[in-house]
């Protein structure tokens, strides 16, 4: 891995970080070279009101929403938030947008998950429009907008706008209009296939495939306690796969892992959570994570980037102590 390869991290989301914490880690990204921070939004701290915090407390690193849903804002509020923060951020800013998932959606949110690939559509066609400074007149399937325009002039007029997705028809949405895609637990085989799959899509709508950043996230734990690492990396996969609805199990199934899917599903629905972090193999760990030492480390990261990942993001599980992820960050450093 050169120094010059790309790498991005998201930025930890414990529930009891302090300010302070997030300052010093945002700092130690950028003094190490890192080229972007994340900052993810489930049902804790909002993304915007922190990643204020950071460009406030930042220079030079790229900083985006790593994810915001398409269910939580309106798109014209986005895009006057997305917008806002440029300005703070003096052009630093990457919109990364997905749908969740219907848990997170109906349960929290309370609305219903309804046409989330028509919903990610419209959304990224409005906010281009509102970023633009042009008056706004929208006919959507979902949204109708009129005679609006933005009251201030952002100071870029195009904001990147990234798209996580994995399904089939959301990739190919992504292809058709993102400017970055974000997929999740996955190898760097299943990229390589489908990288080729996204630049068929934008090249067949006219668009420059090249300019379409390939940004997966990476469930990351480098530790000189190796048994741990990887056990705080399994309990996060083991979450999404038995605890997220269907989206991630059917993934893993795809990808070759229906053994340790089904298990992983049984078990957490019978509430054996310890089960569950089990039935995540040695195999699929390693295929879409990195534990261990640095060089295996290093090595994993070099993998994803043959395979075609221009920015690969690293996400720190959420057991992982401070320390993990301090030594995460400093041994996967860019030309470290």
């Amino acid at each position: 891995m050169s120094s010059t390869s790309k790498i991005g991290i998201v930025i930890p989301y414990w529930s009891n970080i302090a300010k302070t914490q997030l300052i010093e880690i945002a700092r130690l990204v950028e003094e190490l070279g890192y080229d972007s921070i994340w900052v993810p939004e489930m049902w804790g701290r909002d993304a915007f009101s922190l990643l204020t915090l950071l460009a406030l407390n930042t220079k030079k690193v790229k900083l985006g929403t790593g994810i915001v849903s398409v269910f939580s804002r309106t798109p014209a509020l986005l895009a006057q938030t997305i917008a806002t923060l440029d300005e703070i951020s003096e052009g630093r800013m990457i919109l990364g947008l997905g749908t969740s998932g219907p848990i997170v959606i109906k349960d929290w949110h309370g609305l219903e998950f309804e046409k989330p690939l028509q919903r990610t559509r419209e959304y990224v066609e409005i906010i281009r429009m509102i970023l633009s400074g042009e008056r706004v007149d929208y006919d959507g399937e979902i949204f109708k907008l009129k005679n609006f325009r933005l009251q201030f002039t952002p100071i870029r007029k195009y904001i990147p706008i990234y798209i996580a997705s994995l399904g089939p028809k959301n990739v190919q949405l992504t292809g058709e209009l993102a400017d970055g895609w974000i997929p999740f637990l996955v190898p760097p085989e299943y990229l390589q296939d489908a990288k080729k799959d996204l630049m068929a899509v934008a090249k067949a709508k006219g668009r420059d495939s090249d300019q379409i950043m390939v940004c997966p996230y990476i469930p990351a734990c480098i530790s000189r306690d190796v048994d741990s690492s990887k056990r705080v990396v399994q309990e996060h996969i083991a979450y999404y796969v038995g605890g997220m609805g269907t989206f991630y199990y059917k993934m893993m199934s795809r990808l070759g892992f229906q053994n340790e899917a089904d298990l992983i599903v049984k078990a957490w629905k019978r509430g054996s959570k310890s089960q569950a972090i089990q039935g995540v193999s040695d195999t699929m760990l390693n295929s879409i994570a990195i534990v261990g030492t640095k060089d295996e480390g290093k090595k994993k990261l070099k993998e994803y980037i043959q395979a075609g990942a221009d920015l690969p993001i690293l996400i720190f599980p959420p057991k992982s102590s401070r320390d993990m992820v301090e030594e995460t960050i400093r041994e996967l450093a860019p030309g470290s």
